[in-house]
């Protein structure tokens, strides 16, 4: 009998998903989690932290598209981005195809991770660290905001999940929140990976969307399907102004166009934008029910 081995991914306490594997498996212990390197069948290669699948060299894109462009399309001249995390440098990849970007400072805790993510994952950054452009740097991401005045046009968050006792809780909180708020400039643009987002779990996406709403004036939720996460996975634009509802189909397409991007995008383009605004109904009336707001020294506990 053939022997099938498998990457189990228990995404939530009720569910899991299993890879089949092809090929080798990679791992190592940082000194802030587990990482691993595994071969599939339908995926190709696949990050894993700490147990979970974090992003799949066939469909990386997807997510770091979603991601990454509506915030920067709706600001109208980005020339500097903080990201927060992003370890594969697959953001980075997507922020540096935009030619007003002059600065790209990525943030993130783990450096062991990152030398990882260089050597392994060429896909995912395709030489994006090398781009005179970027500042790297391993700190938490916290205090390096508390310890800047620089204000960023596009703040992005590709971190692990931080509720409801994830690593990252403290980049989640209504007084972090307020901090990035006052780090970006006037038509800057925050986008911020927000947990899945579907009809039978929305209640972490929406303590997130709450709390970003203490700091911001507007806050907009959008899904896109991840193939290798095997459901719609949930984002948040935050603005002190723009709202990415108001942008017409032509204003997008335009600014695609303008920056040299026609051609460089798999997923995004105004009708994708589009799409990943609208969701469901119901899932809608349950974003608009008060919810929950993450505080710094408050745990957060679901009912």
């Amino acid at each position: 009998m053939e022997f099938t081995s498998w990457l189990v991914d228990q995404c939530s306490p009720d569910e899991i998903h299993m890879f089949k594997r092809s090929g080798k498996i990679l791992a190592q212990q940082t000194q802030f989690q587990e990482l691993q390197y595994v071969e599939t069948e339908t995926y190709g290669g696949v990050l894993v932290l700490d147990g979970a699948v974090q992003s799949a060299e066939t469909d990386e894109y997807v997510y770091h598209e979603a991601l990454v462009h509506p915030a920067m399309i709706a600001h109208p001249h980005p020339k500097s981005v903080l990201i927060l995390g992003g370890g594969e440098g697959a953001t980075l990849r997507e922020v540096l195809k935009y030619p007003t970007v002059e600065r790209a400072v990525m943030v993130d805790l783990d450096g062991e991770l990152v030398e990882f993510c260089k050597l392994h994952l060429i896909s995912w950054h395709q030489g994006a660290f090398d781009d005179p452009r970027v500042e790297l740097r391993h700190e938490d991401g916290r205090a390096y905001l508390e310890n800047t005045h620089e204000q960023f046009d596009v703040i992005i968050f590709d971190i692990t999940d931080g509720i409801p006792e994830g690593p990252a809780i403290g980049l989640y909180t209504r007084e972090f929140h307020k901090l990035c708020c006052d780090r970006l400039t006037k038509e800057g643009v925050m986008a911020v990976q927000a947990c899945r987002l579907t009809l039978s779990y929305w209640e972490e996406h929406a303590v997130i969307r709450e709390t970003l709403g203490t700091a911001f004036p507007v806050v907009r939720s959008y899904i896109t399907f991840i193939p290798s996460f095997l459901v719609t996975w949930g984002f948040l634009l935050a603005t002190k102004g723009v709202d990415p509802l108001q942008l017409s189909a032509d204003t997008i397409s335009k600014r695609i166009m303008e920056r040299g991007l026609t051609d460089k995008l798999r997923m995004y383009d105004e009708i994708a934008h589009s799409v990943m605004f609208c969701m469901p109904k119901e899932l809608r009336a349950n974003l608009a029910k008060p919810s929950l707001i993450l505080e710094d020294g408050k745990p957060l506990v679901f009912a």
